[in-house]
């Protein structure tokens, strides 16, 4: 038996607490990451709420959107007003019979947060480990720009320290030796794992963000949305590539024409066409 089998886990679920210290270790490179970027372009990286007046202690980061729903955010990029640019997820999963509770979470909360500031310019979500193409696509279509930390970059990182990270969701006696293996390691070892995680990505990552936060590009009218509502809760959207086509849109608008829902979508097909 190894040095490894003997360390005391003293935990329900060593699995399942790897999976989570390996997520803690994404997100806080992400954040030692951003805070520079941040900075160098004169704004302000925010990854925890105004102190606790009773405890002193930071609180979780959470904004509230118009509808008085709080969502605990990892980290804002602000500008010097306060006002986020940006809205930063990392998220983490080995299973992906998760993917859909926490992609659904990031579109419902990022999306509902952009209504609410209209400063944002920018969401993004750094995903580690088994994403589905289905939960990315579903996030892309909210507008959430994504960097994914692959399962299996994971495992041929953590195999260098010596952890068997690719365990079955039965074997237990894997996730009990790599947990014990983990807690051996030292603080300078974390850094070097939460390093090479993120050394694939952090080019990309840099380049996106000094882009959505560089004030040299002048702002410009990209797209225009009008959504029109019945008394009956039927929305419309249309959308235009500038001001001039949705003027033109509203000032020849036919109510009888736009309500008609002929040929809106439907469930199924209901034609009698049996092939």
């Amino acid at each position: 038996m190894s040095d490894s089998d003997n360390v005391d886990n003293g935990v329900a679920n060593p699995g399942s607490t790897l999976g989570e210290a390996v997520g803690a270790l994404v997100e806080s490179e992400l954040k030692r990451l951003l805070k520079p970027i941040a900075e160098d372009n004169r704004c302000i990286f925010v990854a925890a709420g105004k102190n606790n007046p009773r405890t002193g202690k930071a609180t979780k980061l959470t904004l509230k959107d118009a509808a008085g729903n709080e969502y605990q955010i990892d980290a804002v990029i602000a500008n010097e007003r306060m006002q986020p640019l940006v809205l930063i997820e990392s998220k983490y999963i080995r299973y992906t019979k998760h993917n859909r509770d926490k992609g659904s979470w990031v579109c419902t909360a990022h999306y509902s947060l952009r209504r609410t500031f209209p400063s944002v310019r920018k969401s993004i979500a750094v995903l580690a480990g088994n994403w589905s193409r289905t939960s990315k696509a579903m996030m892309r279509s909210f507008g959430v720009t994504l960097f994914q930390v692959e399962f299996a970059h994971i495992v041929t990182t953590l195999h260098d320290y010596g952890i068997e990270f690719d365990w079955g969701e039965k074997e237990r006696h894997k996730a009990i030796k790599a947990w014990g293996i983990w807690q051996t390691l030292t603080d300078e070892q974390y850094q070097e794992i939460a390093h090479k995680l993120l050394a694939a990505i952090e080019p990309e990552i840099r380049a996106s963000l000094t882009l959505t936060l560089n004030t040299a590009i002048p702002r410009e009218i990209y797209g225009v949305e009008i959504a029109v509502e019945t008394n009956l809760g039927e929305r419309r959207l249309y959308n235009f590539t500038s001001m001039i086509d949705a003027v033109t849109f509203l000032q020849a608008f036919d109510a009888d024409e736009v309500l008609n829902n002929t040929d809106d979508p439907a469930i199924w097909s209901t034609d009698n066409d049996e092939s």
